[in-house]
């Protein structure tokens, strides 16, 4: 309940101002100069780590049953996914409500295109850029360019 209702106020929040203070109640640690644009979603909050000037545009949706780490001056563009929680295989175990989670780490100066989805586990290396729609299901090495669902290395970046 407390998560929904920090999320609905930051949504809701008309000032910067407004914002990084219903963040810093909200989420694990925000750095300086963070902004995150309405509509913002979270499972719990407090297992997301924003580093300093970090952008996250509309329609993100975290959910951080396991740790989500993002690093400084990373661009997150709209509509993108960060998802922590892996699925049940087992049908029985499924029903009986078992389920797991692997953190995602987003190292600094990345830049992850709009409606990108980050899956359970993935590693992305700093200063590398995925395109949009991109599906990450592997880690991704620092400097590259990451294309495609799933998400490949196209190329090294300069």
């Amino acid at each position: 309940m407390r998560r929904e209702g920090l999320c609905a106020a930051c949504n809701a929040a008309k000032t910067v101002d407004e914002r990084q203070s219903i963040l810093e109640q909200l989420l694990g640690s925000v750095g300086e100069l963070v902004r995150i644009r309405a509509s913002f979603h979270c499972d719990y909050g407090y297992n997301i780590r924003l580093g300093n000037d970090t952008f996250v545009d509309f329609g993100a949706v975290f959910l951080d049953v396991a740790p989500i780490t993002i690093g400084a001056h990373v661009r997150i563009g709209p509509n993108v996914q960060l998802l922590t929680p892996v699925p049940e295989l087992d049908a029985e175990r499924r029903r009986a409500g078992w389920s797991k989670a692997l953190p995602i780490t987003i190292g600094d100066n990345v830049w992850l295109g709009g409606g990108v989805i980050v899956c359970p586990g993935v590693n992305i290396g700093e200063n590398t850029v995925v395109g949009a729609g991109a599906v990450v299901t592997k880690d991704l090495p620092p400097g590259v360019l990451g294309l495609g669902s799933p998400a490949r290395v196209i190329r090294k970046l300069s």
